[in-house]
């Protein structure tokens, strides 16, 4: 299933006192890796944006004045993430205010009819991390993202810097991308190294004791996690494969 991050910016905290949504930002994952699609809106809404939303992702009534209304955008932004998952931090706050802008433009669906599948990156880390700071810049200092530039916020910037939370959040690393970039120089010079053809690497296989303290490690993650060890899921997919196999030969 493909998975959109999303983000929005609004004008104030409430939809039910009026507020609009004045930016959205979504990336595409698929497979755990970003796949490099993105939606990006900043909207026109229908008053002006309060000052403390203001304080927070600085984007004032004047840089707003000449951006479309949000049912121009909305036909785009629904094919963009329909019937993907959506990874959203406080899921509550966002679909709260996409449903409000779709009742507000006729639309019968809500997104959850749009997207079936909305997953809280919130309550992920209120459940990995009980009693601590789960917001997002808690989240990027804990594990050491910090190679973006965020002195305020902004939908896209923030779905992107979700995405990397996402991953780590869920998997333990962003992605891995072993000896990418290591063939080539400055300006295309090939650095490969040489291959030995007479070097044999040793495989030291696990023995019964290795491997019995490894399910017993694995059994106790599993209750940990709430019947949700990703290690588990990704060990039993061999088993499968290799069975599948066997009964074609």
């Amino acid at each position: 299933m493909r998975q959109i991050i999303l983000d929005t910016e609004t004008t104030g905290i409430d939809p039910e006192q009026g507020h609009y949504i004045i930016e959205i930002g979504c990336v595409e994952m698929a497979q755990r890796r970003l796949t490099g699609e993105t939606f990006h809106q900043y909207i026109r809404p229908e008053r002006e944006v309060e000052e403390e939303a203001m304080r927070v992702h600085g984007i004032t009534n004047e840089f707003l004045a000449d951006k479309p209304l949000i049912a121009e955008i909305l036909p785009g932004f629904i094919e963009f993430v329909r019937g993907a998952e959506l990874i959203i931090h406080n899921a509550a706050f966002d679909i709260g205010f996409l449903n409000a802008e779709l009742a507000r433009n006729g639309y019968a669906e809500r997104m959850q009819d749009i997207c079936p599948k909305v997953t809280d990156s919130l309550l992920l880390a209120r459940k990995k991390y009980p009693g601590q700071k789960n917001n997002l810049d808690a989240l990027c200092r804990r594990f050491g993202i910090e190679h973006f530039d965020r002195d305020l916020h902004g939908a896209l910037l923030d779905s992107k810097i979700l995405a990397e939370v996402y991953l780590l959040l869920t998997g333990g690393q962003t992605a891995l991308q072993l000896g990418q970039g290591d063939d080539e120089g400055e300006e295309g010079v090939s650095r490969k190294r040489p291959v030995r053809a007479d070097l044999v690497l040793p495989v030291l296989k696990a023995d019964a004791a290795e491997l019995a303290a490894h399910a017993a490690f694995l059994q106790m993650l599993e209750k940990k996690s709430g019947g949700d060890c990703l290690w588990q899921q990704l060990e039993a997919a061999p088993v499968a494969e290799e069975s599948n196999h066997a009964e074609h030969h």
